[in-house]
């Protein structure tokens, strides 16, 4: 099993980065979070979008992010 599951990783590292965004999302969507989960992700997501729209939130490119984050963990 273990020779099938890096042919896997090895396969889906070769997808671009929404190919694997998606493959990652269709993955958690097959474990059958509860209805609630996603009603609460959904709700969050839409806040953060509007908040994008109306230009109240500050986007950040994603090396910047991860710096900080970083940063903040050493």
């Amino acid at each position: 099993m273990g020779n099938r599951l890096e042919d896997l990783e090895v396969q889906a590292l070769q997808l671009s980065d929404q190919e694997r965004a998606e493959l990652v999302a269709r993955l958690l969507a097959s474990l059958s979070p509860a209805p609630d989960f996603d009603a609460e992700w959904a709700a969050v997501v839409e806040r953060r979008i509007e908040e994008i729209e109306d230009g109240r939130a500050t986007m950040v490119p994603v090396q910047e992010a991860i710096a900080r984050v970083r940063d903040s963990i050493r």
